[in-house]
Parts: structure tokens; C-alpha cells; sequence
């Protein structure tokens, strides 16, 4: 049984990882804010020194670049501070770590997908916060996992349950037309999560969904799924799109270094969508 500390379990995918784990194969150690501050790094070794877990899932954080925007100290205290204080307190241990990361740690200025190899450069609060983490963990954790994932939904609120809302209430929906992205569930996020940490292949990963989508192709097949069909699609630039203005234009991650191990394979984005939509009427 391999012992394993989510921090931020609370959210879509420390949640995700919860349900999808073999509590057979786990004991875990759930943390959220309330419970440990990542920012304090006593607190953090303590805990570790404590329960010593073999893994430690570095989920917690704060996501929201509007959020990120008006408080940018608070983003990279959390974001960044909280990462490096794991990755020590792993360190220290000779835990594994993962650390969850995003594509907006790249400008989404490409025209193709983008690979682990490509150059980041973040134009955001929140990108650059968390490429900061990312930076942390490489230089303080030599058994780490770093892995970027995009357009991410789970448990609680994201893009699906505000579309479904926004359409159950009767309102107009403004949709970036300008906006390219994988979808990825929190789910299958989770499943290679687990996945990769019983590996020594340490390193960067991206791992999204299989294939591509704009947000208005995301959005419609939410609708299809949901048998929804009378709700109003505005197409907007990303600017004028309430979801989609802080975020990069070009969001599609290539799983590069996994399709050459060739050893794990993703589901596409949307059987993951159908299996998340009918969950959600259970």
C-alpha cells in the first residue's frame, strides 16, 4: 500500500484522484487550506516528518486569474512559495512529488501543439505564479513529476457546469470564437496521475485528452450531450468572452513525451465529456 498526501484535495482534481483510486492500493492524506497551509513551510515539514508519505500530489493553489490578478503576491505565495515548500519537505523525505501545472505557462501565440521541449513565456498572473512552482520543484526535488494539463473539469464549478447554468436560467452564452483548447477531465487527469507516480520516468509531462476543439465546438457538444437546444450561442472575440478573456488563445498541449514511451493512452475529449455529462445527471 504506497502512502500518498494530496494537498488541495478538496478541488476538481485532488477530488478526482480520490475517486478514482483503488483505496486498496492507497493509503491517502488529504489536506486542504483549512487544514495545512502549503505556504508555511514548517507546517509543511512537520507534516511530512510526521506521516511520511511516499508521494506527495501537489494539487493545491489558487486558479482563477482574476483572483491571481488583484492579489498577484497572494498568487505567487501559494502558486509558488507553496510549491517550493513541498518540494522540499519531498526532498527531505525521499518522497516522489507531482506537481499540477497548466498550459498557461505559454503565451498560446502557436499555430501548432505544443510540446514539453516548447519555450514557455507566461503573460499572465496566474501562468506566471505557476511556472514559478514549476521552476521550484525542478530545483528542489530531484523525484519529480511536473504535469500540464488544459481546459480541465471536475467536481464543482468550471466550464461545463457554467455552460449547463447559463443555459438552464434561459441566458444568451458569449463564446470566444477565437479560442482553441483540449478539454480534459479531471478524471483521466487523475487516472494518469496515479498512473505515472508508480514510475521512476521523472520529468515534464503534458497530458490532456486526445484531440483539439474551440470553444464553441466545446460548447456545443456540452449542449448536444445534455439534450439542450434552445439556448443562444453568441461567437465573440476572446476578449469580450466572460470564461475565456484571461486566458491564452492557443491552449492545445501535445502529449509528446508520452506518445513516445507509447505506454499510456488517453481517452478522447469527448468520450471523457459524455462520461463526465452523464455522471453529472446521475
Amino acid at each position: 500500500m504506497i502512502k500518498i498526501w494530496i494537498t488541495g484535495s478538496t478541488g476538481q482534481i485532488g477530488s478526482a484522484i480520490n475517486k478514482v483510486l483503488n483505496p486498496r492500493d492507497y493509503k491517502v492524506l488529504d489536506t486542504d487550506d483549512e487544514v495545512l497551509d502549503i505556504t508555511n513551510l514548517e507546517q509543511v515539514l512537520n507534516f511530512c516528518k510526521t506521516n511520511r508519505p511516499e508521494v506527495i500530489i501537489n494539487c493545491a493553489g489558487i486558479a482563477n486569474e482574476q483572483e491571481c490578478s488583484k492579489n498577484p503576491e497572494l498568487a505567487y505565495k501559494v502558486n509558488g512559495l507553496g510549491a517550493r515548500n513541498v518540494a522540499i519537505a519531498a526532498f527531505k523525505i525521499n518522497a516522489k512529488i507531482v506537481q499540477i501545472s497548466t498550459d498557461d505557462v505559454f503565451d498560446g501565440t502557436n499555430d501548432l501543439p505544443i510540446t514539453e521541449f516548447d519555450k514557455t513565456n507566461p503573460i499572465t498572473v496566474y501562468g506566471k505564479s505557476k511556472l514559478c512552482g514549476e521552476n521550484f520543484v525542478k530545483e528542489f526535488a530531484t523525484k519529480h513529476f511536473i504535469i500540464r494539463s488544459s481546459w480541465v473539469y471536475g467536481e464543482g464549478k468550471n466550464f461545463v457546469t457554467y455552460i449547463l447554468d447559463k443555459s438552464r436560467s434561459r441566458e444568451h452564452l458569449k463564446i470566444a470564437k477565437n479560442q482553441v483548447g483540449t478539454p480534459t477531465s479531471a478524471k483521466e487527469l487523475a487516472r494518469f496521475i496515479l498512473y505515472i507516480i508508480n514510475t521512476n520516468e521523472y520529468g515534464t509531462y503534458h497530458f490532456t485528452c486526445t484531440g483539439r476543439c474551440s470553444r464553441i465546438e466545446f460548447t456545443k457538444e456540452i449542449l448536444r450531450l445534455a439534450n439542450i437546444s434552445n439556448t443562444v450561442i453568441n461567437e465573440v472575440d476572446k476578449i469580450d468572452s466572460e470564461y475565456s478573456m484571461n486566458h491564452p488563445s492557443y491552449a492545445v498541449l501535445d502529449n509528446f513525451i508520452i506518445r513516445l514511451e507509447n505506454e499510456y493512452k488517453a481517452k478522447s475529449w469527448q468520450d471523457a465529456l459524455s462520461e463526465y455529462i452523464k455522471e453529472l445527471a446521475t
